[in-house]
């Protein structure tokens, strides 16, 4: 039997897809955000698909704000806009 591998959604166009297609952003207990590239830091997650519509909605929307309840940097969403696929 095959162990089923986790899903994730995108924040911006909630579709579902395998989590190694995400770009996973993460709050850590410190309140600082980050790009996630490992997979392997504590904190809450949040998932964006990478599509370069997503991330320019996520970016114009501020998408982040709402889903981590604080004011994200303009840093972070800079660091963003240079993942896009």
């Amino acid at each position: 039997m095959e162990k089923k591998k986790p899903e994730r959604t995108c924040i911006v166009c909630r579709k579902k897809s395998d989590k190694s297609n995400f770009i996973k952003m993460v709050k850590n207990k410190d309140g600082q955000i980050q790009i996630e590239k490992e997979k392997k830091l504590d904190g809450r997650g949040a998932y964006i698909c990478g599509s370069p519509e997503c991330i320019t909605k996520c970016i114009k929307t501020r998408a982040l704000n709402k889903i981590f309840k604080c004011s994200v940097g303009d840093n972070v969403y800079e660091e963003l806009n240079g993942e896009s696929r």
